[in-house]
This record gives structure tokens, C-alpha cells and sequence, in this order.
């Protein structure tokens, strides 16, 4: 099983990125279980419109990144909030990509995941994405908030430290199984 894992977010520091990065090392030992963590910088495009879109065409790089959901079995994705939503970087390059295909995620089953700072653990920008999912072909199996990210998380372990959390953590990727 082939699992990719992003986040959504083009921050070099991003708490999102280790989040993603440590749910997916959570699923590694499962005998078979291949993960390929991606860098949305690497599908960097212009501002999505219309109008760029009749001079361009449709990038390759949305092409390249729409193959690589096709060929994974499963989909972890970590949601940056910016100002209650998505990034602009991550809704540029959704954007562009469901313009090749708006069945994007490929019926792949899917689990999603986000932090922040805050109590609030970026769930606003979670709810859009679960909601949305389907709409794009997505088989949301599970979903989870991680609020306090600096509370829950072990900056040098790499892992959450909550274990309430890191239950629940391992209860929604376990869902990929089913």
C-alpha cells in the first residue's frame, strides 16, 4: 500500500508538515505500507484564473501532482489554516489541478488532519476540507484536530506528547486499513 502524505501549507517550518510527517511514520511499520511525503512547493504555479488558464493551458506541475494522488492507495493530508481557510498555496494548486480532473482525489480514502498554535487546532479549515471531500472524489475515512500544536507535540522527539491525542491519532489512520 502506497500512502501519500502532504501538507497543505507551503511553510518551510510548518507545524502541519511535522504532523503529516509524524502520522505517516505512525502507519510505516504495517507490513507493505510505502510512504511518499510531498512538498507543495514543488508544484508551484501562477495564481489561478481563467484568463491564465487560456494562455497556459493547464501546468504540468498540476499534472505531475494529480498523477502522483492517482497512484497512491491513500491520501494524509495536514491543513494550515490561514485566517479560518485554506493556504493560498494549497488552494492555488487545488485549484489548478481539478481543472484537470474535478474528481482530484481519485476515490482514494483519505484521512485529514490539522494544527495550530491555538485551542482551536485550525479545525475551522478542517470542517471546509472534510465537507468538501467528497465533492472531489475524496473517501474521508477519519479526521482529527490537534489543538495547543506546542502543548501536544515534542519539538525533539517528533511526536505528539498528549496521549489521549496520539490514541486518537492512530485510531483515524487505522481507518486506511479498513
Amino acid at each position: 500500500m502506497k500512502i501519500l502524505s502532504f501538507a497543505a501549507t507551503s511553510s518551510s517550518k510548518s507545524i502541519n508538515k511535522q504532523l503529516a510527517t509524524y502520522a505517516a511514520s505512525l502507519v510505516t511499520h504495517k507490513e507493505g505500507v510505502q510512504i511518499e511525503s510531498l512538498d507543495i512547493n514543488d508544484y508551484e504555479m501562477p495564481l489561478f484564473s481563467e484568463d491564465k488558464e487560456a494562455i497556459l493551458g493547464k501546468p504540468q506541475q498540476a499534472q505531475y501532482f494529480f498523477d502522483k494522488l492517482g497512484q497512491a492507495d491513500a491520501i494524509i493530508i495536514s491543513f494550515a489554516e490561514h485566517n479560518g481557510s485554506y493556504t493560498a498555496a494549497y488552494k492555488n494548486l487545488f485549484d489548478w489541478t481539478s481543472r484537470i480532473d474535478q474528481k482530484l482525489f481519485q476515490n482514494k480514502p483519505m484521512v485529514l488532519l490539522a494544527t495550530s498554535p491555538g485551542p482551536g487546532g485550525a479545525a475551522t479549515v478542517l470542517n471546509a476540507a472534510v465537507g468538501s471531500a467528497p465533492y472531489f472524489a475524496g473517501k474521508v475515512k477519519g479526521s482529527l484536530s490537534i489543538p495547543s500544536f506546542y502543548d501536544n507535540f515534542n519539538q525533539e522527539s517528533q511526536e505528539i506528547c498528549n496521549g489521549e491525542l496520539r490514541d486518537k491519532l492512530q485510531s483515524v489512520l487505522s481507518q486506511l486499513f479498513i
